[in-house]
């Protein structure tokens, strides 16, 4: 499918997470086992349009996996283990965490990464993201210092993504506060500028240059 989406996206330069260009990103994960997550997935509620994020689902509350994902990346401290899935195939945003973030592939996706290091002034242009194939299975712990938005589908079928965050992250803020960028908690943010429904909701436009679109 990789080749197939490269054919159909010459617009797009598309890397694998085995490429060196991942290296500044993230860590491809082997020690732990996508399959229990994946089958666990199969109970979320079903999408039919649109994508949906919960952070903390039930389906996957009692996994031995996710109690091994919350000891070897972090250290012990309480973790959530949420889902993201359904339909989306343009990059519109991008968002980082003061924490990594652990990704489980529940299908074939595509995630759009960057550096925080390249905002300036709460602005960074879309010429600075890379695009990356995720097969299904792969486990990524993404740094805290990648950008990264809602993962794209790679089929008609759409995209599903497991989600491992500190206990609490993207739930709302309880106050308000100088930094406009905070959206939730552990959670800044910044909207292409093309993306009228996050603007609306009080994110700051700072994605500029082309939204890119994943064509499949």
């Amino acid at each position: 499918m990789y080749a197939d989406i490269v054919k159909k996206n010459p617009h797009l330069k598309i890397y694998r997470t085995s490429d060196p260009e991942f290296i500044p990103f993230g860590y491809r994960i082997t020690d732990i086992d996508a399959a229990a997550f994946i089958e666990a997935s199969k109970k979320a509620d079903e999408v039919k349009e649109g994508s949906l994020y919960v952070a903390e689902a039930d389906y996957f509350k009692d996994l031995d996996v996710a109690k091994d994902v919350e000891i070897k990346y972090y250290g012990e401290l309480p973790a959530q283990a949420g889902y993201c899935y359904g339909y989306s195939n343009k990059l519109n945003a991008v968002e980082w965490h003061k924490s990594s973030e652990i990704n489980v592939a529940t299908t074939d996706l595509i995630l759009f990464l960057g550096s925080v290091q390249d905002i300036v002034d709460r602005k960074i242009d879309s010429s600075k993201i890379k695009a990356f194939y995720v097969e299904k299975g792969e486990v990524l712990e993404v740094y805290a210092t990648t950008l990264h938005f809602c993962p794209c589908q790679v089929s008609e079928a759409g995209f599903g993504c497991v989600v491992v965050l500190p206990k609490g992250t993207n739930v709302p803020l309880e106050g308000e506060y100088e930094d406009k960028l905070m959206f939730r908690k552990n959670k800044w943010i910044l909207a292409h500028v093309d993306n009228k429904g996050l603007i609306d909701r009080g994110v700051i436009a700072g994605v500029t240059g082309e939204n890119y679109e994943v064509k499949y």
